[in-house]
């Protein structure tokens, strides 16, 4: 595991802007941008569809300790530049209550492209994802390890699910951001594909069809990246502590570097059936950490908790030489406390009301941070 384009971590996050008074969201993604005028936030920030959304990447990290650096360094300093500038950053897959109706798009021609396109299912489309990349050094080995890891992305959207509501109801779902963006086209698992030759003509032809312009616009949950030597898995609702952030990063890597061990050594793992891992996609979704998944080998249903400890025991070979086991031993934390959503829900059953429960995401996705508040 010595090449340094192995393993490499590239962690983004999207951040709700919220206004402090009414819980509401804002889009005041402008103002954001111009209190970062004189850091270096700046270079690493961008907008998104929607001026309430703002999006936070980390420069590409060797090892999870500079990860967890970068991380909470963004995180301070997006914090407080909302602060400063009266209002909050709040880490959750969807507003509790705030209409996608009232958001305002920011002007850009990508975004204009994408409204053109796809209409009222962009305008719908205000979620806050987050999106790990874990450096591979070849194509070849890139699109295996996909095929393979496509089994472990529902595990790893159950631990992560933190979006239950949808203007002012609860969904019934721990990932209702799923849902909305089921809507779009090219999203969610993607079929296997037999080489990294095959899975190029498909580009191709989608690209040849006017289908797409450019690779970036398949959005699938896992992907091999367009453009940066890495497998990107953007299947998770942003969770609201940075250490949760963190533990998934870790464990996105753990796969990876198992997969890529078992390769080195001739050997791999099952390749499932698209419509057989949608099952479990489906269950995550929907019932999160309290559900059951499939465990395709035994044919069988298996708490969802209790496969994330087999795949805990899965990877562990790997934890030690990339250096992660404080970020893995956070996991059993997020079983044990219940993911975000989870947690939101408990907040609602408590109080029924969810201004508390944007109050609580702002303070939980503040945790650990260094920010002042004003007096």
């Amino acid at each position: 595991m010595g090449d340094k384009k192995l393993f490499t971590i590239g962690i983004e996050e999207e951040f709700q802007i919220i206004d402090p008074a009414t819980r509401e969201l804002k889009s005041h993604i402008q103002q954001i941008i111009q209190g970062t005028h004189e850091s270096h936030l700046a270079q690493q920030l961008k907008p998104e569809l929607h001026q309430s959304v703002v999006e936070l990447g980390t420069k590409v990290c060797m090892n999870i300790k500079d990860a967890r650096e970068e991380l909470y360094r963004l995180r301070s300093e997006l914090a407080q530049t909302a602060i400063n500038a009266g209002m909050r950053i709040a880490a959750a897959g969807t507003h509790p209550f705030s209409h996608w109706k009232d958001q305002k798009i920011t002007e850009h021609p990508r975004y204009k492209t994408i409204i053109e396109d796809m209409q009222m299912v962009a305008r719908a489309n205000l979620i806050f994802g987050l999106h790990v990349h874990i450096g591979i050094d070849d194509r070849e080995h890139g699109i295996q390890i996909m095929n393979e890891a496509r089994y472990f992305v529902p595990h790893i959207l159950a631990l992560s699910t933190n979006s239950p509501f949808w203007v002012g109801r609860n969904t019934g779902f721990k990932s209702y951001r799923i849902k909305v963006f089921d809507r779009f086209p090219r999203t969610g698992i993607p079929d296997y594909f037999e080489s990294y030759a095959v899975y190029e003509n498909f580009l191709k032809l989608l690209v040849k069809t006017h289908c797409i312009d450019d690779a970036k616009k398949i959005w699938w949950d896992i992907r091999l990246h367009p453009y940066f030597d890495t497998l990107e898995f953007r299947i998770c609702d942003i969770p609201m502590r940075a250490d949760e952030s963190l533990a998934i990063a870790a464990l996105f890597q753990a796969v990876v570097a198992k997969l890529y061990r078992l390769r080195s050594q001739n050997l791999g793992f099952r390749v499932y059936r698209r419509s057989l891992l949608l099952e479990n996609k489906w269950r995550a979704c929907r019932y999160g950490l309290d559900g059951k998944l499939i465990d395709f080998g035994k044919q069988e249903e298996v708490d969802c908790r209790s496969l994330i400890h087999e795949l805990l025991d899965f990877v562990d070979e790997v934890v030690d030489d990339l250096g992660i086991r404080n970020e893995m031993n956070y996991i059993p934390t997020i079983l044990q406390r219940g993911s975000g959503a989870d947690r939101q829900l408990e907040i609602w059953e408590q109080s029924n009301n969810l201004n508390q429960v944007v109050d609580y995401i702002i303070d939980e996705t503040h945790h650990g941070l260094d920010v002042k508040f004003p007096d």
